[in-house]
């Protein structure tokens, strides 16, 4: 077992060089319509989040608050 984990993490580091090296041609630089296209689809995850959050605590709250029924004691 610890042979066979020790060869697989040697093949990783042996590899993981070329694996991170970046093609020459690509300078990082990315246009406008692409930095908005993902600026779009974040604006949809952030607004789907604040219901999600708003029912997550509703649900909590729900579960370990307090009943609003009253048990009425008897005589």
């Amino acid at each position: 077992m610890k042979r066979s984990l020790f060869s697989t993490l040697i093949a990783l580091l042996a590899l993981a060089p070329s694996a991170f090296a970046a093609p020459a041609s690509s300078s990082g630089e990315s246009s406008f319509l692409v930095v908005l296209f993902l600026g779009f689809f974040a604006l949809i995850i952030v607004f789907q989040l604040v219901p999600a959050t708003l029912m997550l605590f509703g649900m909590l709250r729900g579960l370990f608050g307090r009943d609003r029924k009253e048990v009425k004691a008897t005589r």
